[in-house]
C-alpha cells in the first residue's frame, strides 16, 4: 500500500484506527474453543465487525507464536482473510524484528513475500544494515521503534548525550538517511504526550504508529493535538479496549461499538485540526 492509498482510506473513513489483534487463547469467549481454529474464528468475527471503522489491523506475533504451529497457521489464515476480503486495510505485523543483515533478509522474506503484509515493526538497535533489508521491498513499510509507551522506555530511549540529544532523537534523524516518509513510519507511544512535539520536529512528514490509548491510559486528544500533521500522519492502535470489550456471545457486536466510538472521536479531531481534510 502506498502512502497516498493510506491517506485516501483515512480521508474516506474519517478514521485512523488500527485494531490490534493481540488474540490470547485464554481470553477469547469460551464458545469459540470448540472450533477447529478458535483464534482465527475470533479474529474473523472481530475483523468483520470493526472493518467499517478501521484502516489497519496489527496482529502481534507473540500471541500466535505462543501456540506453536497452530498459532502460526491462525496468523497466516488471518492475514489471508484480510488480504482477500478487506484489501483496503493496511496490515501490520507487530514482530519487532531486528538482527544482522542476512537474518533480517530472511525476516523480510517471511513477512513481505510469504505472508504478504504491508508493514513490519522493526527494532533499530543494531543499526542500518539490520534495517535496510526490509526497505528493499517496493510498496512495503518499516515501522521503526522510536519512543515507546512502556515504563522501561526511560532506561535508554530518553538518555541524552553531551549536547542534550536523546537516543530516540538520534534514531529519528539517522534512520531518515535509510528510508523516507513513503516507506518508513515510527512507533511512538500514546502516553508520551507533549513529546510528540519533539518527534514532529525531527520527523514532520512521517506516519506514526501510536499504541497506548485506552487500556494503557494514553489520550487520543493529546496524540492528535501534538502528533497530527497535514496528512493526518497517525495510525492509532487499540487492542484490548476493542477486542476484549466483551467476553460473551456479543463480543463482536461490542467490539464494533467500541471501534465506532473511537472512529467518531477521530472524526471530530480531524475536523477540528484539519477541517479541509
Amino acid at each position: 500500500m502506498t502512502r497516498e492509498e493510506l491517506i485516501k482510506q483515512i480521508r474516506t473513513k474519517q478514521s485512523f484506527l488500527c485494531v490490534g489483534l493481540d488474540t490470547d487463547i485464554k481470553k477469547i469467549p469460551q464458545q469459540l474453543l470448540q472450533a477447529d481454529d478458535p483464534i482465527f474464528e475470533f479474529n474473523k468475527a472481530i475483523i468483520d465487525a470493526t472493518a467499517p471503522y478501521s484502516v489497519a489491523y496489527k496482529p502481534n506475533l507473540a500471541f500466535y507464536e505462543s501456540l506453536g504451529v497452530k498459532g502460526l497457521l491462525a496468523f497466516e489464515r488471518t492475514v489471508a482473510y484480510l488480504n482477500e476480503n478487506y484489501p483496503e486495510q493496511f496490515i501490520i505485523a507487530d514482530a519487532k524484528r531486528g538482527d544482522i543483515g542476512n537474518t533480517s533478509q530472511m525476516y523480510a522474506r517471511t513477512f513481505f513475500e510469504t505472508y504478504n503484509l504491508d508493514a513490519l515493526t522493526v527494532a533499530p538497535y543494531m543499526g542500518e544494515d539490520s534495517v535496510k533489508p526490509f526497505l528493499a521491498y517496493e510498496g512495503k513499510w518499516v515501522i521503526l521503534l522510536a519512543l515507546t509507551s512502556n515504563k522501561g522506555s526511560h532506561d535508554f530511549q530518553l538518555m541524552g548525550d553531551a549536547q542534550g540529544t536523546r537516543l530516540f532523537e538520534h534514531v529519528l534523524t539517522k534512520s531518515q538517511t535509510w528510508g523516507n516518509a513513503d516507506n518508513m513510519m515510527y512507533v511512538v507511544g500514546a502516553t508520551q504526550g507533549e513529546a510528540f512535539k519533539d518527534i514532529r520536529r525531527h520527523a514532520p512528514n512521517h506516519f506514526l504508529l501510536v499504541p497506548g490509548i485506552g487500556a494503557q491510559g494514553g489520550s487520543l486528544h493529546d496524540v492528535c493535538q501534538y502528533g497530527m500533521n497535514k496528512d493526518c500522519g497517525l495510525l492509532v492502535n487499540s487492542s484490548r479496549g476493542i477486542i476484549y470489550a466483551s467476553n460473551g456471545v456479543d463480543f463482536a457486536q461490542v467490539a464494533a461499538e467500541k471501534a465506532r466510538e473511537i472512529q467518531e472521536e477521530m472524526a471530530r479531531e480531524l475536523k477540528a485540526i484539519l477541517p479541509a481534510f
